[in-house]
């Protein structure tokens, strides 16, 4: 188990939300932190850790008067750490290859590819002729709906008809060199992790999968590990003690590197 760091920006700032209070409208989310620094800042130290493969996530719109102040943030983060974390937020196969030519070393996905309910294969097609798959981490971020984890994008906002299961990684896994999930009706809440998620990715070998969502212990990441069977990858965000948490980074660093 691997533990991938995390810069979140949100209306030009890092920072850590309840990942279920997010909105479009104003520009809206319930904050737990917001940090005095900025990306370079954090992609610096996580240069200093080796910590790679962590990821930059874009939390406004396009659309959004605080789109660009988010970006040049990202931007800055991957200029900090050029091919050591990956970035997502809006990214479709128009700009993918500006956010790598930028340092990304991979670019994540979700609403461009999983559009209007359903799996879009003619953009999923167009990001894999643009990035190659291997530049392209498919965010599988869901919720619960009727008993089953469905799939959610626009910043977590919109249900999908597409369920979460081990058919749906083995269809993805070639399209794709890496999952992202975040377990988004806890993420941001440090109340325990959604196990049922971390079994439906300990399903799947294929594919190299990140969790993300309600670590708030290393009680919390010992179960990860058992669930998970020690190959499940690891982002903490709220808990950590760089957002504000109880989780010492050191100490996270050296748990989840441990066999």
């Amino acid at each position: 188990m691997r533990f991938r760091p995390c810069i979140d920006i949100h209306n030009g700032k890092v920072k850590q939300i309840v990942g279920g209070s997010l909105t479009d409208c104003q520009d809206q989310a319930v904050e737990n932190f917001v940090s005095e620094k900025d990306g370079a800042w954090f992609a610096n130290l996580y240069r200093q850790k080796g910590l790679k493969g962590g990821h930059i996530i874009l939390l406004n719109p396009v659309s959004s008067p605080y789109y660009e102040q988010t970006k040049a943030q990202a931007l800055s983060a991957l200029r900090a750490w050029p091919q050591g974390m990956q970035v997502g937020g809006g990214i479709n196969a128009d700009n993918a290859y500006e956010f790598l030519e930028a340092g990304a070393d991979k670019v994540i996905v979700t609403s461009y590819v999983f559009k209007d309910g359903r799996i879009n294969w003619d953009n999923l097609e167009r990001l894999v002729k643009t990035v190659g798959a291997e530049h392209l981490v498919l965010d599988l971020s869901c919720r619960q709906k009727d008993g089953q984890y469905r799939i959610v994008t626009d910043r977590w906002q919109k249900f999908t008809d597409v369920r979460l299961d081990d058919a749906l990684m083995k269809q993805l896994s070639a399209c794709c060199s890496e999952f992202l999930v975040h377990a988004v009706d806890v993420e941001g809440k440090s109340a325990g992790i959604e196990v049922p998620v971390v079994e439906l990715l300990a399903q799947h070998t294929e594919t190299v999968a990140t969790y993300a969502g309600g670590v708030g212990s290393f009680a919390d990441l010992s179960l990860l590990k058992k669930v998970g069977k020690n190959r499940i990858d690891v982002t903490i965000g709220s808990a950590l003690d760089l957002f504000g948490g109880p989780l010492e980074f050191a100490k996270v660093i050296d748990f989840c590197t441990e066999e």
